[in-house]
């Protein structure tokens, strides 16, 4: 090779390596960096405009929207709040003061809920703001399903990543049956189902004792793990119907706890395969040492181990809480009046309010979409090392 292609001082460059080849090792040459900056800036103006549209069209009015397209306020068109008032306004208890009454009835409430078994105390019903009803309503149930959801789901990624499961696909099929024998016997033959359930816990230890010599073929974590996503994989639609019917015979409709268990229940298998990669990448050498130390496996799981994974948790986490604050068709369901959130509010201003349009329901929108942005604006660092964690080996 001749020398001509291994010019590194800044004076023997011609223009076109100054322009095409890098200057050094971890930097991009001119060209390459505008292309890429390039590419960057519309890609993000793809990504935003569809936020900017509906930040803008709640400040627009019939006039603005109707003789537009319009982009930018002052310039094309006159900013206004009409759609604000008109959401917040229609409604006499979204006042300032309305809504700070009801801030101290919900901590009241909530106080209530937690003294109820040892004090006789009963919750106050104030008419409430509906907008303001729906979003604590949204807040509540995200936050705590979440929270379920990722320290459930984190423990049993965690069992799957460490310890070796070899289940005996017969004693599986016997639980099976014996719980679909449950079902028919509360169903059909009208026994209670702590009694059957009591039989059938006793039936299957009796079994499994008797019947282990005879079941060979075992399970893998593998085919756990493939099973607990296939349970993701199911249309929510094929199981909303019998979800709805099990609610309804305990009595748990329109309650907050049915819609945080289920979307606790619903995203879990999400935050199962996902913790579960960080996890198994981890070395195992800190865990073993720890042990010699003589710590115990939930020691070392907290203390340990979701410290080192911390920016899979939090991106793991956002994920979680954007996908239960989006959630519509189980709440659209399990939701009739005192638990709707916000997608069933805005869905119920486009479909059922006289005189909504869609230009008012964009600052319902807004309000809908600020808490996830704060979030991701939050875990941002986290999130970035979470994405990037595995890409790079060595």
């Amino acid at each position: 090779m001749s020398d001509a292609s291994y010019r590194f001082r800044k004076s023997e460059r011609t223009l076109m390596q100054k322009l095409f080849e890098a200057p050094a090792v971890g930097k991009m040459s001119p060209v390459a960096k505008v292309v890429a900056y390039a590419l960057l800036a519309v890609w993000s103006a793809f990504v935003l405009f569809p936020i900017y549209w509906v930040v803008i069209t709640s400040f627009k009015d019939v006039t603005a929207v109707n003789q537009g397209p319009f982009y930018i306020p002052f310039v094309d068109f006159q900013p206004t709040l009409d759609a604000w008032r008109t959401q917040f306004n229609e409604d006499p208890f979204c006042t300032v003061g309305a809504i700070g009454r009801q801030f101290w009835l919900l901590v009241y409430n909530s106080m209530v809920f937690v003294v109820s078994p040892f004090v006789a105390l009963d919750p106050m019903e104030p008419q409430i703001c509906k907008i303001y009803l729906a979003f604590t309503n949204s807040v509540v149930i995200s936050v705590f399903s979440t929270g379920l959801c990722v320290i459930v789901g984190s423990m049993a990624a965690y069992a799957l990543a460490r310890i070796q499961y070899a289940p005996r696909f017969g004693n599986i099929m016997v639980f099976v049956l014996l719980l679909i024998g449950v079902i028919f016997a509360t169903t059909y033959a009208g026994a209670p189902w702590w009694a059957a359930a009591t039989v059938a816990l006793a039936l299957f230890f009796f079994l499994l004792r008797a019947l282990r010599g005879y079941f060979k073929m075992a399970l893998g974590n593998g085919d756990i793990l493939f099973w607990i996503i296939s349970q993701r994989i199911l249309p929510p639609i094929v199981v909303v119907i019998p979800i709805y019917v099990m609610f309804q015979a305990v009595g748990m409709l329109d309650t907050h706890i049915a819609l945080i268990l289920l979307y606790a229940v619903a995203n879990m298998p999400i935050v199962v395969w996902l913790m579960h990669d960080f996890f198994a990448n981890l070395p195992i050498e800190l865990e073993e040492s720890a042990q010699l130390d003589g710590a115990t496996r939930p020691r070392i799981f907290w203390e340990i181990v979701l410290p080192l994974t911390r920016p899979g948790l939090a991106a793991t986490t956002l994920l979680i809480l954007v996908l239960s604050w989006n959630e519509y068709l189980f709440a659209v369901f399990l939701a009739t009046v005192k638990v709707q959130t916000m997608p069933i509010m805005v869905a119920a201003k486009n479909a059922g309010e006289k005189g909504v349009f869609w230009w008012e329901m964009c600052a319902i929108i807004v309000v809908m979409i600020i808490p996830v942005i704060v979030m991701a604006i939050l875990l941002t660092r986290f999130i970035s090392k979470g994405v990037l964690s595995g890409a790079v080996k060595g």
